[in-house]
């Protein structure tokens, strides 16, 4: 057996211990609050969006990850790449931004300290920007993953993560039954898993 499937085989062990950590700590929380909700995994995926990579570019030594440092998410996705880059034998650059001037400057970051491939974080604003990301992964020849389809819909390589389609029909089932006379408490925790 190759390195690399022992290596995939390892982050993706450690994809399903940190999905079920997740989903018990979320319904922990929703019981002590007494409050519903669906939970989508979008900062939790960072080790399987990093085995995608190194599948499509297995030579890569030097994976960049890019995080929105207003995120109240980045420190978590920063912490839980850096343990998969671990565990895969690689280096990770983590490279910031929060406006589009700051995008730019992250993709020179990256040319610049010869980064193999990226792995973008959830952000709403990133969201917003993926046109942007499109246009700079080709320009620069970074092969990039994402969180949402809705990056490669709009040119962006690849992605995997959960999709948000499926979080909003999913809210708007909780809110159904809510306005039908649900308490909260009563209703479970849901993970998205499309």
């Amino acid at each position: 057996m190759s390195s690399t499937h022992s290596t995939t085989r390892d982050a993706q062990s450690a994809i399903r211990d940190t999905v079920r950590d997740s989903m018990k700590d979320a319904k922990e929380a929703a019981r002590e609050s007494g409050k519903a909700g669906v939970y989508f995994f979008l900062s939790d995926l960072a080790a399987k969006q990093l085995g995608l990579l190194r599948e499509l570019t297995p030579s890569a030594t030097r994976i960049g990850l890019l995080v929105n440092p207003n995120n109240a998410n980045a420190e978590a996705v920063t912490r839980e790449m850096a343990a998969a880059v671990s565990a895969m034998g690689v280096q990770m650059e983590v490279v910031r931004a929060s406006d589009t001037a700051a995008i730019d400057a992250a993709f020179a970051a990256l040319v610049r300290n010869k980064t193999d491939a990226l792995v973008v974080g959830s952000d709403p604003f990133f969201f917003t920007r993926r046109v942007q990301f499109a246009t700079l992964a080709a320009r620069h020849a970074i092969p990039a993953v994402y969180t949402v389809r809705e990056y490669p819909e709009a040119g962006c390589l690849m992605s995997y993560g959960t999709s948000l389609v499926e979080v909003f029909r999913q809210i708007g089932i909780y809110a159904g039954r809510i306005l039908k006379g649900a308490k909260p408490s009563d209703l479970p925790v849901m993970p998205s898993c499309r």
